[in-house]
């Protein structure tokens, strides 16, 4: 693979402002190897958590002798285990991603933010996966946590042609059933699709016990409709087309995406998922360090 297909999706300046920031989950994590993570699993490593009383075949050695002088009975001394986690990046690579030019397209925005948030895991020895969905799951890189991975999703997020209409809520259903106890979800999208159908998928990954983020991304257009003059609007998930004076719509468009934004952050309120809205105008590196910091403030105050 060429260096060029790495540079289309890890901006080096982009990488120096976040590759050193940790990414820890909000809540207890299910891993199967050794790593800096809290598991809910009480083990024999680490920190103490408790002691549990003895029973026929535990080791001796976890004894705890100044306990037993006390009350002259054996017990165990029980320590928080650490583990490792996995990442799911989901990525909607349907045709209403295509929306804008160069670095502000949504679909290579939501691909650098994917991408340089997989590399962050990576390089602290997490797991990380992708899948890139539109009516159907298009493609999936299992989780991997070595550098080779990074080369993996690169690859896959340069083959993408976005040409379909969103099946969400269909995709989200069969990717978690792909994905294995308490592990983080991270899903990319312009979420232009049906919130109820989407809210149910949502409630069962909760159910699932995943941390789930959503990276709403959407194009400075969307969010201000910064257009004037006569515009001829064409549809990228259908073959409508419309020619209008845009100050004629302009108070209605942005008042039915103030609705849908309100809707959307009640439903993620009400489910306990986290949204956060990035402008593909703005800058991935001041998008991802804004995120890290609200993240790591979060979790400080839990």
């Amino acid at each position: 693979m060429s260096a060029s297909v790495l540079s289309r999706y890890l901006d080096p300046e982009v990488l120096q402002q976040t590759a050193e920031r940790p990414i820890e989950p909000s809540q207890l994590v299910m891993g199967n190897l050794a790593g800096g993570h809290k598991s809910p699993l009480a083990g024999f490593a680490v920190e103490f958590a408790g002691h549990r009383e003895y029973v026929a075949g535990d080791d001796p050695r976890h004894i705890d002798w100044r306990v037993y002088y006390k009350r002259d009975r054996y017990f165990i001394k029980q320590y928080e285990m650490e583990t490792n986690f996995v990442c799911h990046l989901l990525l909607d690579v349907s045709a209403s991603m295509r929306y804008g030019e160069g670095r502000e397209q949504k679909l290579l925005y939501a691909s650098q933010l994917a991408a340089t948030l997989a590399y962050s895991i990576v390089r602290q020895h997490d797991k990380v996966a992708l899948a890139t969905f539109d009516n159907e799951v298009r493609g999936h890189v299992p989780p991997g946590n070595t550098p080779a991975q990074i080369v993996k999703l690169t690859q896959h997020l340069d083959e993408i042609q976005p040409v379909e209409k969103t099946h969400m809520a269909e995709c989200l259903l069969e990717l978690l059933s792909r994905m294995d106890r308490r592990e983080i979800v991270m899903i990319f999208s312009d979420f232009f699709t049906d919130l109820s159908a989407l809210e149910d998928v949502l409630q069962r990954m909760r159910y699932a016990r995943h941390e789930v983020v959503l990276f709403h991304v959407l194009h400075h257009h969307e969010l201000t409709f910064d257009l004037k003059g006569m515009v001829k609007f064409q549809g990228l998930e259908s073959t409508d087309e419309v020619l209008t004076q845009t100050e004629d719509i302009k108070t209605a468009y942005l008042s039915a995406v103030r609705k849908f934004r309100e809707e959307f952050d009640d439903l993620c309120h009400r489910n306990r998922v986290e949204r956060v809205e990035v402008d593909t105008s703005h800058s991935p590196a001041d998008a991802l360090v804004q995120y890290l910091n609200e993240r790591e403030l979060l979790l400080r105050t839990r």
